[in-house]
């Protein structure tokens, strides 16, 4: 065969299965709106406000030391909310004695009486009210604080919280029980410091047992005050003048001495925060080795 009669050949590659169909191309859907769900869906944002991650904790366990510093803080600004109107009604109470006493020599105004009697009135109720909350502030805090501190130093608490709350309200028991439950509270914190054994028996501190005589005695003013208030005769009203007046300066000193008992527990129950602490400065350092120092050349200028 000669060279004019050779052909071309032309090579045809196919990948393997054969040749494919091209893809037919997508027709854009129409919009039609947005889709439709039978019920809430599950997924998305929570209907809140913007918080931080921190600041809204989801599901997360807050420990009793926690809760006792919160507690602690609502219920040392309501004793000494408390501790300031018992101190106006004291006044109160003491303004009122003294216009029985110029009453004797002749008739009193109509505008010292009124106001007198407003101020009475209007300081009796809101002690009241205030008393009764702070009593269960600090009640509320109390039950934490027991909690928190057990659970630092590892123990179980041998009274339960149902009879705390019952010796504060029954009468006779509340003498007793109050004090007894704050000294071993005291205690506890003493131990988780380090600053007391384990198995000693509970003592309370001076602190502590001031508190106690406060709280007995305003317990035993106060229900004198009570009993006293059933006489009917005009000496036995003005001597229950002067027992309201001693009554809310108890209170008054109690609600101080219970906001600094809380202070003072908490104190020791929870580590200072760096942050919130003074500026330390170092003013002399002592009993420590001299500071190492380099020789001085021959050589070097004076």
């Amino acid at each position: 065969m000669t060279p004019r009669q050779q052909r071309p050949t032309q090579w045809v590659a196919t990948p393997p299965g054969g040749l494919r169909r091209p893809k037919a191309r997508k027709q854009p859907r129409r919009y039609s709106g947005p889709p439709a769900y039978p019920a809430v869906p599950r997924w998305g944002f929570p209907m809140l406000a913007w918080r931080w991650p921190l600041a809204l904790p989801a599901h997360q366990h807050v420990n009793a030391e926690a809760r006792a510093v919160a507690t602690a803080g609502t219920a040392v600004v309501a004793l000494w909310l408390t501790a300031g109107v018992a101190g106006l009604a004291t006044l109160a109470e003491s303004w009122r004695y003294v216009l029985l006493l110029i009453s004797r020599d002749g008739a009193l105004p109509r505008t010292p009486l009124a106001v007198s009697d407003a101020l009475v009135t209007t300081t009796g109720l809101l002690l009241w009210v205030l008393g009764v909350l702070s009593g269960v502030l600090v009640v509320l805090w109390g039950l934490r604080a027991r909690a928190a501190a057990a659970e630092r130093i590892g123990v179980r608490s041998a009274r339960p919280d149902w009879q705390v709350v019952v010796g504060v309200l029954v009468p006779g028991l509340n003498l007793l029980v109050p004090g007894s439950v704050v000294a071993e509270l005291e205690h506890a914190v003493l131990v988780a410091e380090g600053d007391r054994e384990r198995g000693a028996r509970p003592f309370p501190t001076l602190r502590v047992r001031a508190w106690w005589a406060t709280w007995v005695a305003t317990l035993l003013v106060g229900w004198f005050t009570i009993l006293w208030g059933f006489r009917g005769t005009v000496q036995a009203l003005a001597d229950g003048v002067v027992l309201h007046a001693l009554d809310n300066a108890l209170v008054t000193l109690l609600a101080v001495q219970t906001a600094l008992l809380v202070k003072y527990v908490m104190r020791l129950l929870v580590e200072p925060d760096p942050t919130e602490l003074h500026h330390l400065h170092v003013r002399a350092v002592r009993a420590t080795p001299p500071v190492p120092r380099a020789e001085r050349p021959s050589s070097a200028r004076r």
